[in-house]
């Protein structure tokens, strides 16, 4: 199986249990399409540089996770008719990093 993470921007209206919702969803598709989710992060709520599609803001989800290209068509084909979604990258990775995340939530 390959690697891959694959990143999505939801809109900044998502509610908490929305987003919960949204993520259990593509982890779904990943699962019942010869895929196998290693990794979910919630990266929050993030200013954009610019506007996109009117929005100033998005929530960022990035997933690590192995499978092949049926995995990633059936994800990008339900992420294609997804409203509450602003934007979405596949990279494909050699292999998974799994002890670095780039935005860790900090304790004050």
């Amino acid at each position: 199986m390959t690697c891959y993470e694959h990143t999505l921007i939801a809109k900044q209206a998502l509610q908490e249990n929305e987003a919960k919702n949204l993520i259990n969803k593509y982890e779904e598709i990943i699962n019942k399409n010869s895929g196998k989710v290693v990794k979910t992060e919630d990266w929050g709520l993030r200013n954009f540089s610019h506007k996109i599609k009117n929005n100033k803001k998005g929530f960022y989800f990035h997933i690590k996770f192995e499978g092949n290209g049926k995995t990633i068509d059936e994800l990008e084909k339900a992420e294609n008719i997804d409203q509450m979604l602003i934007r979405f990258l596949t990279v494909k990775v050699k292999k998974h990093d799994l002890k670095k995340e780039y935005f860790e939530k900090k304790e004050i």
